[in-house]
């Protein structure tokens, strides 16, 4: 068995062609936030649905479903008891347009409304559990 340590050094010096599994020997977390899962690292950027920011633009997910690091994994049921993934707000953004379009034919009647979804991105800073 190796230590952690040793695979933690290795991870530097392997090329970035290889596959990434070889490449992602650090803590990473299954968030759920919006409806929607994310596999996040510490320093990933994720666009999030908009939340309530909290104080000072810093959000945290406690809805973790999986954790993992070198030597240990920890699996929710449904969450992981004591794990958080903490953030810190960098923009507010929007998605890209989305248009509905009505048409009824022969009839003149034609309705067309466009969204756009505003979402957060989030840098991760800790994970911990």
């Amino acid at each position: 068995m190796i230590d952690g340590e040793v695979l933690l050094d290795f991870a530097k010096h392997i090329p970035l062609f290889l596959p990434s599994i070889f490449r992602r020997l650090s803590m990473y977390a299954i968030i759920e936030t919006g409806g929607k899962q994310y596999r996040v690292e510490k320093d990933d950027v994720i666009d999030v649905e908009l939340l309530k920011e909290e104080a000072a633009g810093k959000v945290a997910f406690d809805h973790v479903l999986f954790l993992s690091d070198l030597s240990e994994v920890k699996i929710g049921s449904p969450y992981v008891e004591g794990g958080i993934v903490r953030g810190e707000v960098l923009q507010e953004i929007k998605g890209p347009k989305t248009l509905a379009y009505k048409y009824k034919k022969r009839k003149g009647y034609r309705k067309k409304k466009g969204h756009r979804q505003r979402y957060l991105k989030v840098k991760i800073t800790e994970i911990s559990g």
